[in-house]
């Protein structure tokens, strides 16, 4: 706890809040000390396991982060004494912390556990980031791209015609499964020979799911960017909120499906300019009529380890420390994340009840499997041709 406070009063970012009563639009306020609250919760000996006793109780209390206090993160602590340990469960809001931000901060946190907190660099300012998303590219020149490829998509993308994108996360049921080592393996091969990367494969087979259960041929979904690709070298190791979630729109149509693979490489990459570009912008420029979403399903492509293979490099400041679990929620009622683990996959889904989430990730390993076997055997049959 104290390491982490310690982190706290380092970054700027984890001192933000955000405040919009009583001014022209939303902004972000870095206090000068942000106090982490740390609760601390009664267990009931009888009452089973001390991990789900706490996840349960903090899930079902209605107070939720407030963003007008900072830090965006909370503490709560619990001793369990059937098994002679403490029990942490650190709730935080992604206003604030992105995966990447979570890995730095768990660096910064060894590094006092290590006793080597003076050593540690410099922190990089949030604000600079800031400044660059706000005046890099023109706000009439990403109006032009989102106009160009939104601007006659007059209905919303609703797979399972799910709609509701401003929900709080509650009745979202979640399934993992991993992509078939084989699969991986062609997948990956594949993007090669045609020099494109795995994850333009995968926003296309993304597509073809979204096509067959929202009835359209044309979709759009969200896509989650990394954001600190246009940073400098400083964004490696700056903390704060960099992913911005935006839309994409692909066809599953005549064209062919190797065409169709480079379409959606091209089209990622030109994303990629304006990757800080306000969602709010490019919804404004298609003929979808508020409050309706352009789109309520979201793809998040991501770097990552294998779960419980998190890396530390210095395992001896970790000594009597486990991690339990982690679990997340968004807003969007049906979300497909694809972990790409450096030579296999994982597919998660997150999805609105009563839809059954397991179903969600065997359609995109079966639309996986097609568009490779199609790429490999069958390269210019139609896209829409693909079961």
């Amino acid at each position: 706890v104290e390491a982490l406070r310690a982190v706290i009063e380092r970054y700027d970012i984890l001192r933000t809040a955000v405040l919009w009563e009583g001014l022209p639009e939303p902004v972000q306020v870095v206090w000068r000390r942000a106090p982490l609250e740390v609760e601390e919760v009664g267990l009931d000996p009888d009452g089973g396991d001390a991990e789900q006793q706490m996840c349960a109780g903090v899930s079902s209390r209605s107070d939720r982060i407030d963003v007008r206090q900072a830090p965006l993160l909370r503490l709560f602590i619990a001793h369990d004494e059937a098994n002679g340990r403490w029990v942490m469960l650190q709730l935080f809001h992604h206003l604030a912390i992105d995966h990447a931000t979570v890995e730095m901060m768990r660096q910064e946190i060894q590094a006092h556990l290590l006793g080597r907190a003076g050593h540690v660099l410099a922190p990089m300012p949030f604000r600079n980031y800031v400044a660059q998303s706000r005046l890099g590219v023109p706000r009439a020149e990403h109006e032009a791209f989102f106009r160009k490829m939104l601007g006659d998509v007059d209905e919303p993308t609703a797979p399972f015609g799910l709609t509701d994108v401003h929900g709080d996360g509650l009745g979202i049921a979640e399934a993992y499964r991993p992509v078939d080592a084989d699969l991986a393996r062609r997948l990956r091969a594949r993007a090669r020979a045609l020099g494109v990367s795995a994850a333009s494969v995968c926003h296309l087979a993304w597509a073809q799911v979204l096509a067959r259960v929202s009835g359209r041929e044309d979709v759009v979904f969200g896509t989650v960017l990394f954001g600190r690709m246009q940073g400098g070298e400083e964004t490696d190791r700056a903390l704060g909120l960099f992913i911005n979630t935006l839309p994409v729109r692909l066809r599953v149509g005549e064209a062919g499906v190797e065409e169709s693979v480079r379409q959606t490489h091209t089209l990622l990459a030109e994303l990629l300019r304006h990757e800080h570009a306000p969602l709010a912008l490019a919804q404004r420029c298609s003929a979808v009529a508020a409050p309706a979403p352009v789109f309520s399903g979201l793809l998040n492509y991501r770097h990552s380890t294998a779960a419980g293979q998190v890396p530390m490099s210095e395992p001896e400041a970790w000594a009597g420390v486990q991690l339990l679990r982690a679990e997340e929620r968004t807003n969007y009622p049906l979300v497909l994340s694809v972990d790409d683990l450096g030579e296999g996959f994982g597919l998660t889904a997150q999805v609105q009840s009563p839809i059954d989430p397991a179903r969600v990730c065997t359609y995109m390993h079966r639309a996986l499997e097609v568009l490779v076997a199609s790429l490999a055997d069958d390269p210019s049959a139609p896209l829409r041709s693909l079961d």
